[in-house]
C-alpha cells in the first residue's frame, strides 16, 4: 500500500509543479501586457495567430486570475505530496478536492472542446485522476480493515 501512496504523491509533485509554472508563466504575460501569450499558452491547441489580438483590461484581469489560481492550486497539491507519501488522510482528500476539481474544470471546458495538446494539459488530468484513484484505493482499503466488527 505505501508504493502506492509514494506513486500518488509523485504524480501529485509533478502535477504540482507543471501548475505552478503554468501559473507563473500566465500572471508573467499579463503583467508583461502580453495578454496574447497568455492565452496561447492556456489554448495551446489553437493557432497562435488566431488569438493575437487587443485583449481588454478586464481579459487581463480574469486571465491573470486563472494564473494565480494555477499557481496556488500548484502549490497546495505540491505540498500535499509530501503528506501522501507519509500516508496522511488529510492530504489526500485535500489535494485530490484542489487538483481533482481544477483538473475537472479543465477537461470540461478545455479537454473536451478540443483547445489543448495532449501534452502537457490532457496528460496532468490523466496524472491527477491516477493519483487521486491510487491514494482512494489505499485510504478505502485501510479503512476497511481497521473497522471494529
Amino acid at each position: 500500500m505505501k508504493i502506492l501512496l509514494r506513486v500518488s504523491a509523485i504524480l501529485w509533485i509533478i502535477w504540482g509543479l507543471v501548475h505552478i509554472l503554468a501559473g507563473v508563466l500566465t500572471m508573467k504575460g499579463i503583467l508583461t501586457g502580453d495578454i496574447s501569450s497568455s492565452v496561447s499558452g492556456i489554448a495551446d491547441a489553437i493557432d497562435p495567430n488566431l488569438l493575437q489580438m487587443n485583449y481588454t483590461e478586464a481579459s487581463g484581469a480574469i486571465i491573470g486570475q486563472h494564473g494565480f489560481n494555477l499557481f496556488w492550486i500548484g502549490i497546495v497539491t505540491f505540498i500535499s505530496a509530501f503528506y501522501i507519501w507519509k500516508g496522511n488522510k488529510n492530504a489526500i482528500f485535500l489535494a485530490a478536492i484542489t487538483g481533482g476539481l481544477a483538473d475537472l474544470g479543465y477537461f470540461l471546458f478545455m479537454d473536451l472542446g478540443g483547445f489543448v495538446n495532449f501534452i502537457p494539459g490532457t496528460l496532468m488530468t490523466i496524472f491527477s485522476s491516477l493519483a487521486i484513484i491510487l491514494s482512494y484505493y489505499v485510504y478505502f482499503k485501510t479503512l476497511k480493515k481497521n473497522r471494529i466488527p
